[in-house]
């Protein structure tokens, strides 16, 4: 059934105190200021303002461009290194030795398709969430691309409505704007006729329209809105900590590798394409070149696993960021219940006429040109008709207030007379002890939502409006819940991280429909008009507790402050615009596609398709990617350690370096660089923690150090037993051997804990190695040839002897130095 609402059709006229009026004049200079007309541009002015370039043209990007992606994969630290050691092999050759610069060509292609293929991904969903305005252009309302704003258009306002450019207010009905985001005042401010209105503002409360007298880069927000839209790889932990790393192995690289260079300069100095050889394998393995770029990949595919779920990830570190989440708060409605509503029932108190309370009812609906839930099914319930429509006259309103609880509307009735009205929140408007609050706690229990219909005896403004008014009816409303809910509160469950229910709905009724949902601890719900203002002590109540109702906008922003206070990794969940503070303070904000335009602009993840069911798997992909992260960096730097290791040992004794480019080509892609691509990629439900360096390094450092002086151990015993020609050769295949079967035992150890498919791939890559082992165009290629039994059987005791250090390494590591 379609219903027609005075003053709220899409070519209603707006009601309140904006008139055209002087704003709807032109400025001196002739721009812009038309726009103020009631019926707003024509299309010949909008075409002549788009000609003159007077356009919002500021570009909205959800990702980086492609010039960028391939900038940052190919022109990095390490590329430049590992390129001028190629060149140098290319020069003295054999070509096999250059392998390492064709991997990190293959590499470096991998992660620019990857990017590409998420940025393409990122760009279709960010067209699908993309905010579109409405302006009044030819008198008629239309909504347009954020892009096609123009100097002078007349955007109409609406409460949870972003303001995307600057502007002045032409029209305001009880109009309230927060500038929190741009002024961190939390307090909504009154905007009348000719008040300034800046980009980046958001609407909480009434409704109105503004000429846009500011577009593009010129903008108060602009640069700062493009920015903060913009898909991101900073302000991550995960990231930081790699680059953290990095800087240490680069002070560690420099002196090892100047060394290294003048002693087998000095050690083969009749052999001059030997020694370089050689100075260049000891160099190359330092690098963990694959580090970068295999994280770079992960985040790549989990945006677009996502994407393809319908969520779009606006900010990278996001996808890491809830990984480490153990607290998400979520906003019961939109959230935990679908967005609408039904009346259940009208119950008259007092004796009040029913059909008197219909007529009220009815009025108020058709007073709100932007009705919320609650007001849409009293719409639904109670449509307007042409009797209606031609008896009551509204003369004053009061929007809904996150804050305030309650709205309301003056009227002079059919017969003359004239009234006030307010609906709200019944323990709000309603004195304590009162027989009716009896009754709604009843419902409430039932987590059946109610509705206070009061005739104020004043103002609808005045102070004492809502304590002085007369109780006329309860309207029950009945709230529909999400099917997947229960599923996805059961996932955090057992995933450890706790859900905390907050809303601005009676708590009895927040508990109800929460302990329906199979929230843990919705039987003891909590009134947030009672929490402690201190944070020490609310944040205590917020651990002893899960569900809160009567929750105000500030009291949700401060909840989560007040958990982070605790070291919590916060998670929040919203649609509304009574959400936007919280949203923007927490770790992670998360907002429905569906949910406001200032939801949608604060969040760091937006569920286009409102499922809440998708979070789950937001979580996942965040735990795989840093999970998998951590244990592919904990092979890269084992390598890099026992490369250092072996270049100091090598200066030191004097001796040629033992192994050649392509030896340690083959072990680090048999070792590392295949196996970590598939550990990269595989689920993960491991809930990520912080101290990623540390945790990283307090692994990788022993395992390297074992793995070094093993394979050096191997390496001078072979010196002792092999002589004559060819005795570099096998010396080399032996450390060879004793290095690739440590390596594989910290991959095993990394495998962990074990699968078919772990299993599978460790024994695959030791199947590869025997291959090389036994195959002579193999052997010939990769230079390796086994001579004898007693040192390859000598490099394979190390081997195990390094295997047992390496278990209890691990296994003291990880109760010495706890993450």
């Amino acid at each position: 059934m379609t219903t027609h609402r005075a003053g709220s059709g899409e070519h209603g006229e707006h009601r309140g105190s904006g008139q055209p009026g002087a704003s709807g004049q032109h400025g001196e200079d002739g721009r812009g200021r038309a726009g103020a007309r009631a019926g707003g541009l024509t299309a010949a002015e909008v075409a002549e303002r788009v000609s003159r370039g007077e356009v919002n043209d500021v570009p909205v990007r959800s990702s980086r461009s492609a010039a960028d992606i391939v900038r940052a994969n190919v022109f990095t630290r390490f590329n430049a290194i590992i390129g001028v050691l190629f060149l140098i092999i290319l020069i003295v050759g054999p070509l096999q030795d250059g392998l390492f610069g064709f991997v990190i060509v293959a590499n470096t292609g991998i992660g620019i398709i990857q990017e590409l293929r998420a940025k393409k991904t990122l760009d279709n969903l960010a067209v699908i969430g993309e905010s579109r305005p409405r302006v009044r252009r030819d008198g008629r309302s239309t909504e347009v691309p954020t892009g096609e704003l123009v100097l002078g258009d007349l955007v109409e306002l609406r409460p949870g409505d972003k303001c995307v450019v600057d502007g002045e207010v032409a029209e305001a009905d009880s109009l309230e704007i927060d500038e929190s985001l741009l002024t961190g005042e939390a307090d909504p401010v009154v905007k009348r006729p000719g008040d300034a209105i800046l980009s980046g503002s958001f609407v909480v409360a009434g409704s109105g329209a503004f000429t846009a007298t500011k577009v593009g880069s010129e903008a108060y927000a602009a640069r700062l809105a493009e920015e903060a839209s913009r898909f991101t790889l900073v302000h991550s932990e995960l990231r930081g900590g790699i680059s953290q790393i990095l800087k240490y192995i680069t002070w560690m690289m420099v002196p090892a590798a100047i060394g290294l260079v003048l002693s087998q300069l000095v050690v083969e100095r009749h052999h001059a394409d030997e020694a370089i050889r050689r100075m260049v394998a000891g160099i190359v393995p330092m690098v963990p070149e694959g580090l970068v770029l295999l994280t770079s990949v992960a985040f790549a595919i989990g945006v677009i696993r996502l994407g393809r779920k319908q969520c779009l990830v606006q900010e990278l570190p996001a996808i890491e960021g809830l990984a480490r989440v153990d607290v998400v708060c979520l906003d019961k409605t939109g959230t935990l219940t679908e967005g609408g509503m039904d009346v259940s029932e009208v119950r008259p108190l007092g004796g009040a006429e029913p059909d008197r309370v219909g007529e009220v009812l009815t009025a108020l609906g058709a007073a709100e040109p932007n009705p919320n839930a609650s007001l849409q099914a009293i719409i639904d319930a109670y449509p307007l008709g042409e009797e209606q429509r031609a008896g009551w006259r509204c003369t004053d309103t009061l929007p809904f207030s996150s804050a305030r609880k309650y709205s309301g509307a003056a009227f002079t009735e059919p017969g003359g007379e004239r009234s006030a009205w307010l609906l709200g929140a019944p323990d709000v408007l309603l004195p304590q002890g009162d027989p009716a609050l009896e009754e709604t706690g009843r419902l409430d229990r039932e987590g059946l939502r109610v509705l206070l219909l009061a005739r104020a005896s004043g103002a609808l403004d005045a102070p004492d409006a809502a304590s002085a008014a007369e109780p006329v009816a309860l309207v029950v409303l009945e709230q529909r819940l999400r099917p997947d809910a229960p599923d996805t509160l059961a996932y955090f469950a057992e995933q450890d991280v706790r859900t905390k229910v907050i809303s601005g709905d009676n708590a009895v009724s927040v508990g109800a429909v929460a302990g329906k949902l199979g929230v843990a601890g919705a039987e003891s719900p909590v009134d947030a008009r009672r929490l402690p203002e201190q944070p020490e002590e609310m944040a205590q109540e917020l651990e002893a507790h899960a569900v809160f109702g009567r929750v105000t906008p500030q009291q949700k922003r401060e909840m989560v402050g007040a958990l982070q206070k605790r070291g919590h990794t916060v998670a929040m969940t919203g649609d509304g615009v009574n959400d936007v503070l919280a949203l923007k303070d927490a770790d992670i904000g998360v907002s429905m596609g569906s949910g406001s335009e200032a939801t949608k602009a604060v969040a760091q993840i937006v569920l286009l398709d409102n499922s809440f069911a998708t979070l789950p798997s937001v979580v996942a992909e965040g735990r795989r990617v840093i999970g998998n992260i951590e244990r592919v960096a904990t092979l890269f730097l084992t390598k890099t350690v026992y490369s250092v290791l072996l270049a100091l040992l090598v200066i030191c004794w004097q001796v040629p370096y033992p192994f050649l480019p392509r030896h340690l080509t083959l072990l680090s892609s048999l070792t590392i660089g295949v196996p970590a691509f598939f550990l990269a990629l595989a689920p993960n439900k491991e809930r990520a923690r912080p101290h990623f360096v540390r945790r990283v390094m307090r692994y990788a450092v022993p395992s390297g150090l074992i793995a070094g002086v093993a394979t050096f151990v191997t390496y001078l015993l072979a010196r002792h037993h092999y002589s004559g020609a060819g005795a570099l050769s096998a010396e080399t295949s032996a450390a060879t051997l004793t290095l690739f079967l440590t390596a594989m035992w910290v991959l095993a150890i990394v495998a962990r804990p074990y699968t078919w498919w772990r299993i599978g791939l460790v024994l695959a890559m030791g199947l590869a190695f025997v291959v090389v082992l036994v195959t002579p165009w193999l052997q010939d290629f990769f230079a390796l040839r086994l001579v004898g039994t007693t040192l390859p059987w000598t490099a394979v005791g190390v081997a195990a002897v390094a295997a047992v250090l390496l278990e209890v390494a691990w296994r003291r590591v990880g109760r010495s130095f706890p993450a």
